[in-house]
């Protein structure tokens, strides 16, 4: 027999108890299959009597016995009672007597929330559009020039896109800091490689020039010595050099990637290009806002369990991704607590998304998946292989399926909601 309590809203706490017969019948046959291979002084394997075997392994398998029937017991009450368990259960056992007739525990755990939405014609979303102006793709032809500029000397005053040779010292409170000095330091005014205070002092100065200057880093500063402090720099600029663009010829086609340099074709996929990736980012941008609205129609409390493996789960994301950047993380404990936010949106946006998917019949179809996967593969030279590839993964097929099924739910929430449609710039949607 067993019962179930409500501790709190998501916690059930089950009362049971277990026959001992059902513990010594899993105890025996565990000895029984020890037996067979166990290796005791005196005795050949299978021929070792039981009550040595009992000696020997009673202990080990009393406990392994007592741990998979509590699994068993366990598993069947939450199928009796009709009970969704979130994440896995704590165990107590309650006779202190192991070897009663019966042997009494309880499990605690979380079950799985009703998914309780409010009514989304109550929400806005926001919908953004964006048109793709030739500006646009003459400023992309532009900045493709400059990213493959040659620098020439000029005996003008430095300005913006010019390369700048300088040597430099930056000290705080009378004394360099640590990377605060440099000799013949090159960088491109204008690329953001150096701090722009930094840079606008650099700026309008010759060849031969030196100058001091006051600056305060910012305070989230990646150098904690001097984050959100003043300190004064000393440069010298020793040279100055004038970017020469290369023109739109057959060769400067061909280095950003048109076969054959053919300019004819050099605008056209240009265009194309960013044209896939306005509607890529346009896509990412109005399904957030799909998804906060339908994070704030949701009402219900979400597993704690679930949030915390969650939040886990981020951390070590983290961890593997600044240590494929070259950082040490070995000693370094990043607190759980960083990530409970995140974890918690993530846990909940799941419980939504799959129950409005099985509600409403939002699952990816075939024909969706195909399209998307086709659509991807064009960006690739043999289209036909990335399409195989897919349809022989089942676990990249998943994800394909979970986007579609994203977009789905999107559609659906873009026309249950209010929607505010905002045409936004291309430099705009590109910043973010």
């Amino acid at each position: 027999m067993s019962s179930v309590e409500t501790v709190s809203a998501l916690e059930r706490r089950l009362n049971a108890s277990i026959p001992q017969q059902v513990i010594r019948g899993e105890v025996a046959a565990r000895l029984k299959k020890i037996g067979r291979n166990a290796k005791i002084a005196g005795f050949r394997p299978g021929k070792v009597p039981a009550k040595i075997l009992e000696q020997q392994y009673g202990a080990q398998a009393q406990q392994e016995a007592l741990g998979d029937v509590l699994q068993r017991s366990f598993a069947e009450a939450v199928q009796l009672n009709n009970l969704r368990v979130a994440g896995h259960p704590q165990f107590e056992i309650k006779t202190n007597d192991l070897n009663a007739d019966l042997i009494e525990y309880s499990a605690t755990f979380e079950v799985y929330p009703e998914v309780v939405m409010g009514d989304l014609s109550g929400e806005t979303v926001e919908r953004l559009s964006c048109e793709l102006a030739q500006a646009d793709v003459d400023n992309t032809v532009m900045t493709l020039r400059k990213q493959r500029a040659t620098f020439e000397p000029t005996d003008r005053a430095a300005q913006v896109d010019d390369k700048v040779h300088i040597d430099f010292t930056g000290k705080l409170n009378g004394e360099v800091f640590q990377g605060g000095e440099a000799k013949n330091h090159a960088f491109v005014l204008g690329v953001e490689r150096m701090m722009p205070e930094f840079e606008a002092a650099v700026t309008g100065m010759k060849a031969g020039e030196s100058k001091s200057f006051d600056m305060t880093f910012p305070d989230d500063y990646h150098g904690k010595e001097v984050a959100g402090k003043q300190v004064t720099f000393s440069v010298t600029l020793h040279k100055v050099e004038a970017p020469k663009l290369p023109e739109v010829d057959a060769a400067f086609a061909e280095s950003v990637g048109i076969e054959g340099g053919d300019v004819s074709k050099l605008e056209s996929e240009i265009r194309t290009n960013l044209q896939r990736e306005v509607a890529r980012r346009l896509k990412v941008r109005n399904k957030e806002a799909a998804m906060q609205a339908l994070l704030d129609a949701a009402k219900f409390d979400v597993p704690k369990t679930l949030v915390e493996w969650e939040a886990h789960n981020l951390m070590q994301q983290t961890v593997k991704d600044m240590e494929s950047r070259g950082m040490k993380m070995k000693d370094v404990a990043l607190p759980p607590e960083l990530f409970i936010e995140r974890a918690e949106r993530r846990v909940k946006l799941g419980l939504i998304l799959a129950n409005l998917a099985q509600k409403h019949d939002l699952k990816a179809k075939p024909e969706q998946v195909r399209t998307l996967v086709d659509d991807y593969a064009q960006s690739f030279d043999e289209p036909e292989d990335v399409v195989r590839w897919f349809y022989a993964n089942s676990a990249q097929l998943q994800e394909v399926e979970n986007l579609v099924m994203e977009e789905n739910i999107v559609d659906w929430t873009m026309g249950q909601a209010k929607t505010a449609d905002k045409a936004i710039p291309f430099n705009e949607l590109m910043e973010n």
